[in-house]
């Protein structure tokens, strides 16, 4: 069954019983998607709230040059959105890839929207879940301006280690808001000492 994952991952963010578990895994589609086809494209909108299963996925938007800037991946247990573009309905600035052959599961906003009518336990189960995002993306911002290059490189390796081993340096560098040539220079001094 598919659902088990995002079941387990519910009950870590707020217990439920089986029944109201059962009325909230009725609302998600699964999708498989294949390695490198988008699921969705800057200037569409945002129909959909994921629940990635298996793979991994980056969200990224693309700068005036026209270079991809990571900001953030998605990997089993992991949530996955443009959450401006999908709460406001609006185009979307990101693009969502997979980066391997991957499973998602997806509510659109109608669905999520009847949830909250008909189990209302769910809005503090989504608050609970966009709050602890948020505190994620705050920490980040916090790293990325007290932090140097190497310093955030190396805590990205140790945080997310079932992450950094599914991406290229080149990904992990946008990510990381550093040149590809910039990376390799720290992995390198690294090997050296």
């Amino acid at each position: 069954m598919p659902y088990h994952l995002l079941r387990e991952n519910i009950n870590n963010y707020l217990p439920l019983s089986n029944k109201d578990l059962d009325t909230i895994s009725d609302c998600f589609t699964l999708k498989e998607v294949s390695k490198k086809v988008f699921l969705l494209r800057g200037g569409k909108t945002c129909r959909f709230e994921g629940f990635v299963l298996e793979g991994c996925f980056r969200v990224f938007t693309l700068d005036q040059k026209g270079n991809e800037i990571n900001l953030y991946f998605a990997v089993e247990g992991w949530w996955l959105m443009d959450i401006d573009s999908f709460m406001n309905q609006t185009p979307s600035d990101l693009y969502i890839q997979a980066l391997e052959d991957s499973k998602v599961l997806l509510i659109s906003k109608e669905s999520k929207s009847k949830l909250y009518d008909s189990l209302p336990v769910v809005e503090k189960l989504f608050r609970i879940i966009f709050q602890k995002a948020l505190v994620s993306w705050q920490r980040r911002l916090i790293r990325n301006h007290c932090l140097t290059a190497k310093e955030r490189y190396f805590h990205f390796i140790e945080a997310y280690p079932n992450i950094s081993t599914k991406l290229s340096n080149k990904h992990i560098a946008s990510y990381l808001g550093i040149s590809h040539e910039f990376l390799s220079k720290i992995k390198n001094s690294n090997k050296a000492t």
